[in-house]
């Protein structure tokens, strides 16, 4: 991914960016709720978020096969 690509992704905020990769990974949010083991209503607020604490955003990169924290490096 490019480094332009890369920073206007970056720009959306983080809970977008975890909903479109559950959209990619035609993923239910019941099934992101049961791997998260949170209730559904914690995974919408969860794409509500701007940002998002380290250790959350770990797991859920592990769910989703999917760095997160890629698309923050700017080679």
């Amino acid at each position: 991914m490019g480094t332009i690509r890369r920073i206007l992704k970056a720009m959306k905020p983080i809970g977008e960016l975890i909903r479109e990769r559950l959209k990619d990974e035609e993923r239910s949010v019941a099934w992101f709720a049961r791997k998260l083991s949170c209730s559904r209503a914690n995974v919408y607020k969860i794409f509500r978020k701007e940002y998002i604490d380290t250790e959350l955003l770990t797991r859920i990169s592990r769910i989703l096969n999917y760095d997160f924290f890629n698309i923050f490096r700017i080679t």
